[in-house]
């Protein structure tokens, strides 16, 4: 894909992601939530086998690279960041602390969604559970003035 057609990929994806997150309480409770739903799959990766949470990281960076590499350098430092907060928790905490903040990650969406009045967008398209973190990263990016 050549680099124009990427912009206007990821852009487009964004505009379709940020259909169904208007509303403010939404847009927050995405702010908090989704980070930590992609710290959480981390941590079960994690403790399934570092190995494993590696590799999920190297496969979504790929895909980012595909969209833009600004955002997949933001990914990334995000990721090495979230891995080495894992890294350095007490192995039997991992997996129980995932699991619960995982589950109330993903009880807080619904609730923003249900106030949105919209689903989420994953359900259209499963490529939304990757968008969700750069629509995130995103607001950081226009705050600093940084192009994605």
């Amino acid at each position: 894909m050549d680099q124009t057609a990427s912009a206007r990929t990821i852009h487009a994806l964004l505009a379709q992601y940020g259909e169904s997150h208007r509303h403010r309480t939404n847009e927050l409770i995405h702010f908090v939530c989704v980070p930590l739903i992609v710290f959480s799959l981390l941590g079960i990766l994690w403790a399934i086998h570092p190995a494993a949470a590696l590799a999920a990281v190297g496969w979504a960076m790929w895909y980012y690279l595909q969209l833009s590499k600004p955002f997949a350098v933001g990914m990334l430092a995000m990721s090495i960041l979230m891995l080495a907060i894992l890294a350095a928790m007490p192995p039997m905490t991992v997996l129980p602390l995932s699991i619960a903040v995982f589950v109330v990650s993903w009880i807080g969406q619904f609730i923003g969604h249900k106030i949105e009045g919209k689903k989420p967008s994953f359900l259209d398209d499963v490529r939304f559970l990757l968008i969700g973190p750069l629509f995130v990263l995103g607001f950081l990016y226009r705050r600093f003035n940084l192009a994605y």
